[in-house]
């Protein structure tokens, strides 16, 4: 077996599910607010620190929370909520302490049910969890013919993809060519 052709086949069947309408809502979001702040804890968060790059390379104001320079979030500016069982703590209380404060809160997950999703302005569900984990064990789920990648990964390379599609999509509805988002990007 090929894991490439594999991976990318699962990939494929998860962002192949993304509603149109979520995503629509989700650009229409990030288009709207003056501010967008992301969060995401371990690999989900790192592939929300890759968007947010992208955002400033579209010319968007865009923080990481809990890095240092990260200033106070105004009523208005939103928060980008990623977690695949949108069970993470530390997400969900940021997600809640962003609504207290008036701001807007977009929940990428693979839970619409999650206490993140019912937080959230808009839902975006990456459905990446698609196949049930009842057989325990990878190597036992391998050999019966139902691997998954594990530990989320699905999770995160969906959501890197979905991520992509909508710098495409901001790019063409904010008239920004990639030679001026070049001008922009890191040179230190």
């Amino acid at each position: 077996m090929s894991y490439y052709s594999f991976i990318l086949g699962k990939v494929r069947e998860v962002t192949e599910k993304i509603s149109e309408e979520e995503f629509n809502s989700f650009i229409e979001l990030l288009i709207r607010v003056p501010r967008i702040y992301l969060i995401g804890a371990g690999r989900s968060g790192l592939v929300a620190k890759a968007f947010g790059m992208r955002l400033v390379h579209l010319r968007r104001k865009v923080f990481i929370v809990g890095e240092t320079i990260t200033p106070a979030m105004r009523k208005g500016d939103a928060l980008v909520a990623v977690s695949g069982s949108g069970k993470t703590t530390w997400v969900v209380e940021t997600a809640r302490v962003s609504r207290s404060l008036g701001g807007k809160v977009a929940a990428v997950t693979w839970d619409r049910e999650s206490e993140l999703a019912r937080l959230a302005d808009v839902v975006v569900n990456i459905k990446s969890e698609a196949v049930p984990r009842e057989v325990k064990g990878y190597t036992t789920r391998e050999l019966m013919g139902i691997p998954l990648p594990p530990l989320g990964s699905l999770f995160e390379i969906s959501t890197l993809i979905f991520f992509e599609a909508c710098v495409l999509e901001l790019m063409n509805r904010l008239g920004i060519e990639e030679e001026e988002m070049r001008k922009i990007h890191a040179n230190l």
